[in-house]
């Protein structure tokens, strides 16, 4: 019985050495294919900007191409932009170009989201909110607001911005270069804007009168970029 039960835990035994073996044999082999040891301080190399997902000012349903994916050539494909940009224009194809790269883009929910972003720039810059200008304007558009604000400071000013409507925003120029697409809105609003002294009396506008206010604004962003958002990079009043 001892005996028996001795040969046949000698058996598992060497079953097991066996076992253990061939696994070390397979899996502590190097095959070159392995990643390397992880390295928190390393610099990380970006993917293609085709092989990344886009995003807008929103986010949008859709997925951008998968990783991996061979970058698209710029050859834009023709697509319907009616009631967006006027079909077969500049804008037009520019758009197609963007889409080309980023394929869950949609000018549609930019031009809505660029609705957001308008109003939330005009207001906080009659605020003085830094913070979240900061967040929204490219860095030489940031030190003309931040030029501005400190001006009216200076000279004891506040302002007192309402917005009535926004009528329309509508996209009217789009460009694409090395992955950088810029896309440039004409807004047509209606505003309540005051702006009053030290005194509280008002040296510039109505606190009672609606005017009508176009102004054509000009977003940025490096389509591929791990950041959403698009920035605003220039300004001027309309006509």
């Amino acid at each position: 019985m001892q005996d028996s039960l001795d040969l046949t835990t000698l058996i598992f035994l060497g079953l097991a050495v066996f076992v253990i073996w061939k696994l070390r044999s397979v899996l502590g082999q190097k095959t070159g294919t392995e990643r390397p040891p992880f390295n928190p301080l390393a610099r990380r190399e970006e993917p293609p900007a085709a092989a990344r997902d886009g995003d807008n000012v929103v986010r949008l349903p859709g997925a951008g191409p998968e990783r991996g994916a061979a970058a698209p050539v710029a050859t834009a494909v023709p697509r319907n932009w009616k009631g967006v940009v006027e079909p077969n224009s500049p804008a037009a194809r520019g758009l197609d170009l963007i889409l080309q790269q980023e394929p869950g883009f949609d000018p549609r929910a930019f031009a809505d989201g660029a609705k957001m972003a308008y109003e939330t720039i005009v207001i906080a810059f009659a605020k003085g909110d830094r913070k979240t200008l900061k967040t929204l304007l490219s860095r030489e558009v940031a030190d003309g607001f931040e030029r501005a604000i400190q001006t009216r400071e200076r000279a004891g000013q506040t302002v007192e911005t309402t917005f009535v409507s926004i009528d329309r925003a509508e996209i009217v120029g789009v460009d694409l270069r090395n992955r950088v697409a810029q896309i440039t809105v004409r807004y047509l609003s209606k505003l309540i804007t005051a702006t009053r002294g030290p005194q509280g009396t008002v040296v510039d506008g109505s606190p009672d009168k609606v005017v009508d206010v176009t102004d054509v604004w000009t977003f940025a962003r490096t389509l591929g970029s791990r950041d959403p958002n698009w920035q605003l990079v220039a300004t001027e009043a309309g006509h």
